[in-house]
Formats: C-alpha cells, sequence, structure tokens
C-alpha cells in the first residue's frame, strides 16, 4: 500500500458505483482509503463526500466482510464528509436486523454520524441494544452510548435502568462496560457513586476488569475525602475493606490476564498502602490476607504480609516474623523496604515485641541490599531505640556491627551521631570507644569527621573516660585531613577546661542559627567596621533546628559545599528590609504561620501572618479583592490593641484589582513599660477607596468612594515571641544557662484529665520544643517531667522544666531558666 496517489484510488472507487458488485476489488479499494485516512492524508470535503455517497451502494451486498468495512469506513469519514446521515437508515436497518454478526459495528458506526436532533430518533433501539443477550451487541451499545454523553447528557442518562441490568450480565466484558457508563453517569453525585460502590461490594463481580475499575474509582474517592475536596468525608470503613477485597480477588485469579491486570498500575500495591492508612477498616480482610503469604508471587506475598504486620495483634507479631524470614531473601529491596516500613509502624504499636524485631532487622542488615534498603533499615532501628529506651543498648550493638563493614558515607555519618547523642548515657559506655575510633583510623574523611565529634560527646559527659578521650582527640590532631583536625583539636581545647557550660554550648547543643542568616550577618560586620564584637543575637534563628530534623548527619565533604537555599524566614527578611520603614528594626526574629482573618468566600479575602523582631511587630496582610466590579486603592488594615501595644504606622497596599493579590502592613511596638504583658487582641478594620469598574474590561470609573471592611481579632500570644530550639543535652543546657535568674511555681490545671492532654496543651500554648523525648508520656504513670526549650524575642534562651502530677486534675510545677529575667517572668505570667 506504501507510494498509493489519493487521485489514482479515489478513481477507482468509482467502480462501487458498477453492477454487479465486485466484494474482492471493492474490498481492497476500502482498505486504500483507510490507510490513506490513517497515514493522515487530506481528503476533501467534496472528494470524502463523493467517495461516501459511492460507497453507500456497498449495502446491496450480502457480504460480511464488506459490509464490516463499510462501517469502519463510516466511522473514519463521519468527520469530513457532507450528508453522512443518509445511512441512517441501512445502519438502523442492520443495528435491528437478525444477523448479529452486523449488529454490533453497525451501533458503534451509526452513533459516530447520529448528533444531538437525531439521538431521541434511535433511543428505543438503543435501549433495547443495551441489555441484549449477545454479548458483543451490548458491549458496543454501552461503549457507544459512553461517547453519546459528550453530545447530549440528559437523554443517555434515561438508559441508566438498562445499563444496571446489563451490569448484573454473566459476560465478563459487557459488566465490565456497563460499570463504567454508570459510574460516568453519576460521577458528579459523589453520594451516588458511595451507593454504586456499596451495592457491588454486596452483589459481587464476575468481571476482573470490573474489579479493577471498582478499586480506581473508590481509591479517587477515598483520595478526594482525605484531600478535602468534598464536605463531607466518606465512609472508609465500608470501602476500603471491598477495595482489598477486589484487589485478593484479581491477586489471587489463576487466570493470567487477570493478575496482570495489577501490574500496569500497581494496583495491588495501592491497595494495600491505602489499608495502612486505615488499618481498622481492612481486619476483616486478614483471614484472605493470610492464604495470600505463600502465594508464589513474592510481591503480592510482601504486600500481604506487610498488610498484617500494619493490621495484625499483639500475638500474631512472632508468628508473622518467621512467616517473612522464609522469603524475604528473594524479594527485590523494593518491596524489602516496604516490609521494614511495616516492621517500623508495628513497633510503634506493638513496644513490648522490640527484641523480636530488632532481632530479624539486625539479621536483614547483614543481607546483601542497596542504600536505599540499608538506610530503611538504619533509620527503622533509630527509631526503635528513640521511642523505647529498653532496646537502646541492642539497637546501638546492631549498629556498631554494621558500621565495621558499612560502604554508605551517609549511614555510617548517621549512625555516629546517634551513637556520640545516646552511648554517652549507657550503662556502659565505654565499650563504643572502640567502635568510633575504628572508623577514625579506617574511613574516608567525612566519617572520620564524624567519629571525632562523637568522641568529643563521649568525653563531656564522662569524667572516667575524659583522659583517654583526650588521647585519642590528640592522635586525631595528625589525621591528614583538615576538617579532622580542625574538629579534634577544637574538642581537645574545649574538654580540657572541663567546663559544662562549654561542654553544653560547644559539643552537646551546638548553634541553632539560620546559615544564609549568618554569613549576611558576617557579611554585614565587615562591611561596617565596629569596635563591639560581632553579636551572635543578631543572626536570625533557623526555623527548622539543625538538630531537630530527625536523622541529619553530617554531609560528606567535598570540594564544593552545596549552597544552602534560603528559609522562609530569610526570604521574609530580604522582603521587609526592603520596605524604608523596617530598616532599623533590625534581625527578624519568627514569623508565624498565615492566620485567616475572613471566610474563604466573603467579597475580600485576608490573612496574617506576624514578623516578631526584638521591640516590634510587623503584621503583613495579603489581601485577595474577589469582586469583578471594583477596584481598591489605598488599602490598610486599622489595628485597636487590647492591651499595651502602640501602633506606630500602617503601610498601604496602592491597589487591589480582581484576583489579584496584593499586602499591606501594620507596625506596632511590642510593651516597654510592663514587658510581661505579650498577650494581646487585636480588632482589625480594613479600611479602602472603592472605585466602580466594568467587570469585563476592568477599567474603573473616575470618582471612588471611602468604605471599610470588618475582620476578625488577631491574637498575639506568648508563643509569638518564642522560637523552638532544640537542646539534645538538657541537663547540660540547664547548667550552662545556671540559677541567676530561675523561679518556680506550682498551678493547678482543674480542667485538664489526663498527662497526655496536659503535655499537648503545654507545648502548643509555650510554643516551645520539647527534648529528651518528654513529649512522650509512659503508660499507667501518675507523673511525669515535662522539659521545653526556646529562645525569646531578642535571641535569650529560656528553659522549662515542669513536673506534672495526675490527681484530682494535673498539678504543675513549673521552673524556668534564663540568662535574663524577662523571659521568666513572661511564661510565668503567661502560664497564670
Amino acid at each position: 500500500l506504501q507510494h498509493l496517489e489519493k487521485s489514482a484510488v479515489l478513481q477507482e472507487a468509482r467502480i462501487f458505483n458498477e453492477t454487479p458488485i465486485n466484494p474482492r476489488r471493492c474490498l481492497h479499494i476500502l482498505t486504500k482509503i483507510l490507510y490513506l485516512l490513517n497515514q493522515g492524508e487530506h481528503f476533501g470535503t467534496t472528494e470524502a463526500t463523493e467517495a461516501f455517497f459511492a460507497m453507500t451502494r456497498l449495502f446491496q451486498s450480502n457480504d460480511q466482510t464488506l459490509r464490516r468495512m463499510c462501517y469502519l469506513t463510516i466511522k473514519e469519514m463521519a468527520n469530513i464528509s457532507e450528508d453522512v446521515i443518509i445511512v441512517t437508515s441501512s445502519l438502523t436497518k442492520d443495528m435491528t436486523g437478525k444477523e448479529d454478526v452486523y449488529r454490533g459495528p453497525a451501533i458503534r458506526a451509526l452513533c459516530r454520524i447520529t448528533d444531538g436532533t437525531m439521538l431521541q430518533a434511535i433511543e428505543r433501539y438503543m435501549k433495547q441494544a443495551i441489555v441484549d443477550k449477545v454479548p458483543s451487541v451490548s458491549s458496543s451499545a454501552l461503549v457507544s452510548s459512553l461517547h453519546m454523553m459528550k453530545i447530549s447528557y440528559d437523554v443517555v442518562k434515561r438508559w441508566i435502568n438498562e445499563a444496571q441490568e446489563a451490569a448484573s450480565s454473566d459476560n465478563i466484558m459487557v459488566q465490565y462496560h456497563a460499570l463504567g457508563l454508570l459510574y460516568h453517569l453519576r460521577k458528579i453525585d459523589r453520594l451516588a457513586v458511595s451507593k454504586m460502590l456499596n451495592k457491588f461490594t454486596k452483589s459481587g463481580l464476575k468481571s476482573q476488569f470490573a474489579y479493577c475499575m471498582l478499586i480506581r474509582i473508590a481509591s479517587k474517592l477515598l483520595k478526594e475525602s482525605e484531600e478535602g475536596s468534598f464536605p463531607t468525608p466518606c465512609d472508609s470503613g465500608c470501602i476500603l475493606p471491598a477495595v482489598i477485597r477486589w484487589a485478593l480477588i484479581l491477586a489471587t485469579s489463576k487466570a493470567l490476564n487477570c493478575r496482570m491486570l495489577l501490574l500496569p498500575y500497581n494496583l495491588e500495591l495501592r491497595s494495600f498502602q491505602v489499608a495502612m492508612k486505615h488499618p481498622s477498616a481492612v481486619t476483616a480482610c486478614n483471614l484472605d490476607l493470610e492464604n495470600l503469604i505463600t502465594d508464589s508471587n513474592r510481591s503480592i506475598a510482601t504486600l500481604a504480609i506487610t498488610t498484617l504486620l500494619k493490621t495484625g495483634s499483639e500475638s500474631s507479631v512472632d508468628r508473622l516474623m518467621k512467616q517473612i524470614s522464609s522469603f524475604v531473601s528473594e524479594i527485590s529491596d523494593e518491596f524489602k523496604v516496604v516490609v521494614v516500613q511495616a516492621i517500623s509502624a508495628l513497633c510503634q504499636k506493638y513496644p513490648r515485641k522490640h527484641s523480636v524485631m530488632m532481632t530479624f532487622l539486625s539479621n536483614m542488615l547483614r543481607d546483601d541490599g542497596g542504600f536505599e534498603y540499608k538506610r530503611a533499615i538504619v533509620d527503622c532501628i533509630i527509631s526503635i531505640i528513640e521511642e523505647n529506651p529498653e532496646s537502646k543498648e541492642s539497637g546501638l550493638a546492631h549498629l556498631c556491627e554494621f558500621i565495621e563493614d558499612c560502604e554508605h558515607t551517609v549511614l555510617a555519618t548517621k549512625i555516629l551521631h546517634l551513637l556520640g547523642k545516646e552511648g554517652p548515657r549507657t550503662p556502659s559506655p565505654s565499650k563504643y570507644i572502640r567502635f568510633i575510633f575504628n572508623r577514625v583510623v579506617l574511613e574516608n574523611e567525612a566519617v572520620r569527621a564524624a567519629a571525632v565529634s562523637a568522641l568529643a560527646k563521649f568525653g563531656a559527659q564522662n569524667e572516667n573516660l575524659l583522659p583517654s578521650i583526650l588521647v585519642l582527640l590528640q592522635r586525631c590532631m595528625m589525621d591528614s585531613d583538615d576538617e579532622v583536625r580542625d574538629r579534634a583539636t577544637f574538642y581537645l581545647i574545649v574538654l580540657q577546661q572541663r567546663q559544662i557550660a562549654l561542654n553544653a554550648a560547644y559539643i552537646f547543643n551546638g548553634l541553632t542559627v539560620s546559615v544564609p542568616g549568618m554569613e549576611k550577618a558576617l557579611h554585614q560586620y565587615t562591611l561596617e567596621p565596629s569596635d563591639k564584637p560581632f553579636d551572635m543575637k543578631t543572626v536570625p534563628l533557623a526555623t527548622a533546628p539543625i538538630f531537630e530534623q530527625k536523622f541529619k548527619t553530617v554531609p560528606p565533604l567535598t570540594s564544593k559545599p552545596e549552597k544552602v537555599a534560603p528559609s522562609r524566614q530569610d526570604i521574609f527578611q530580604e522582603q521587609l528590609a526592603a520596605i524604608p520603614e523596617f530598616k532599623s528594626l533590625g534581625p527578624l526574629f519568627k514569623s508565624s504561620e498565615p492566620v485567616q482573618l475572613t471566610e474563604a468566600e466573603t467579597e475580600y479575602f485576608v490573612r496574617c501572618i506576624k514578623h516578631v523582631f526584638t521591640n516590634h511587630i510587623v503584621f503583613q496582610f495579603d489581601c485577595t479583592n474577589t469582586l469583578n466590579d471594583q477596584l481598591l486603592e489605598r488599602v490598610t488594615v486599622q489595628m485597636e490593641p487590647s492591651d499595651a501595644y502602640d501602633v506606630i504606622c500602617c503601610i498601604p497596599a496602592p491597589s487591589l484589582a480582581y484576583n489579584q493579590p496584593g499586602m499591606c502592613y501594620t507596625l506596632v511596638r511590642v510593651p516597654q513599660d510592663d514587658p510581661t504583658a505579650v498577650a494581646c487582641t487585636f480588632s482589625c478594620m480594613m479600611k479602602f477607596t472603592v472605585r466602580d469598574c466594568d467587570p469585563n474590561t476592568g477599567v474603573p470609573e473616575d470618582d471612588g468612594y471611602d468604605d471599610e471592611y470588618v475582620l476578625e481579632d488577631l491574637e498575639v500570644t506568648v508563643s509569638d515571641h518564642i522560637q523552638k530550639v532544640l537542646k539534645p543535652n538538657f541537663a547540660a543546657a540547664w547548667e550552662e544557662v545556671g540559677d541567676d535568674f530561675e523561679k518556680e511555681e506550682t498551678f493547678a490545671l482543674s480542667s485538664i484529665k489526663t498527662l497526655d492532654e496536659a503535655v499537648n496543651n503545654i507545648i502548643k500554648f509555650l510554643g516551645m520544643q520539647p527534648c529528651e523525648r518528654s513529649d512522650k508520656v509512659p503508660e499507667n504513670k501518675n507523673s511525669h517531667t515535662l522539659y521545653l526549650a526556646g529562645v525569646y524575642r531578642g535571641g535569650c534562651d529560656v528553659l522549662v522544666r515542669s513536673r506534672l502530677a495526675l490527681g484530682n486534675g494535673v498539678t504543675m510545677q513549673v521552673t524556668v531558666r534564663s540568662k535574663e529575667e524577662t523571659p521568666v517572668d513572661v511564661i510565668l505570667a503567661s502560664v497564670g
């Protein structure tokens, strides 16, 4: 068929008018026409129409193959020929005739040439075809109905009863196509879709293709519910078990094409992952899942057992771990990671089973595997150690063995950081020294540097080990790498001072400043020479402290360090410094999360971000005008404080066009006469000039008028004045701050009934960072101590030790330390 000439083929098409019709020659010409169309050959309207009219005479032939080729050609030429409806009667005759081989293709061809005005004329025939006993006819009618929805949804919607009847067909394709049509007819009605899913959950289906579609529909419904796309969440308790059961039906099917359905979409993986989010909804399927553990497809067996790990009982843990051991070596790293993640979740659920899981994980750690797999295991062991103090020694021992042969720098430095943090506080810290110093002797520069830092932490916390640590650090000073030598020298000098405050400041807790912010502050200091020493309080704090980022480690040493991306606070600092009125405010201390001051559906949408400085607060109002017939100009927010705050100035947004966000600012000074009066409520009024405009063009009128809009009240609380900062060693930080400004008071929290509730409320109210995992309250305890750390506005550390006792309510003894008196008084006044 190559090198065909369109004109020659159309010339040949005249043979369609000959009598008698030669089916074989006509078939060959139709094939040429279809070939040209599919190769993108352009047919003019006149050319296509002439060929189409000539082809309609071929309906006089009873040759089956020729007739079916005519259907194909009609569908291809329907959009380029004129008056194609001339074949409607012929197609309708074939559609309702006795020749089943004609009926299905005739339906598909007829629906391609039917428009909205003709659809009602064939409606009766379509309804009959949908419920036809011949599967090919029914499927053709269902698929064609799906296409016809684009032309007239209302007409096709009247066929829903027939589609429901087809959904109960014994034929798998008819059932699949019927389900597809039902869903597309109902997808705009979420309740109707839920009812449909529940119906098929109870009645069951015979088509694996239909199950595949049900899983997609249910997963979409659940995702939309979780994302809040709908006002009412769906009933996951009903849908989730069904999703799992459908996936199991596909996974356990004996038919190859059934199981192959899982592969392109990872449907079994997706359904199990959905189940992991809602384990209680899947418990009913546990028996089916257990039957899959021995499945020959190890991927399915793995996903089944990981779901069981999430949903099973404590008594089943040992049995499940043994079953995993039998095949874990046969699966890919990807699925091994899934297993490890399930074990991690299980350990949080049943902490008493940590020894069984720790042993299993250590065995997996010794097996061959890639970086991601090993990292998942290490992260899991670290999380077990942090959540279960009883598992600390066994977990550290397993990790020490692993780093002896670890080839991944990131994992080695991560483990060394953990050893330095947890090892000194174990009953026998000296046993870890050998493993750490071996890294100094045998590993690359990054690992050696991390090992030196870990050794220093042992020396700082264990007086009896200090002489040995000093000797080891002196040996490290002869290292070939600059950073290793510098760290060893620095830590050696600090440790030789034998001062708790120095150890806390320079070994345990380190700096929590913004790296880009420190770079800018140092650069500015060099540009403006001063007799005063550089003040670290002028450097903004890191919004996510370095040590707070779980499992973060020392990055590998490279010749070109990666550029640190500016944080959200660094960006705000730069934006605010560009405004003349804010230049003299000093470094930005903290920026809050946005607070919404209007409903989303109102005519003006306003939210506020509080930017806290040493002696001032800048309120940034992000405003959006949702009215297309108004232009707002000179927009400000006037604030009236309930307490001793002073409003200094308002900086307007020049204009707010329709749907174009703009910003205005209000600057206030914090109380000077009474520094403890930090909590305040501001009443807010948005004021502006309105100019009416044409909604279509956006062109405003010349004259405007003043108007105002009342916003929600805005609160400033004690947490706005405190930045979270993590102290890995709270006891050392407590001693470092000292008791010069220490105050203590006792309070009764009568409305709070549990220690958990008390801990969560205190953390939220003060906005401070819990340390030493003290935010986790042990079970069945009537007393607990919460350790909190933060930095008060201006750059002064503040620490809180809160002893809680459960009785008739909760009694709380609060002890606050800081190097200045104001933060101590502020916290006690706020709690009181």
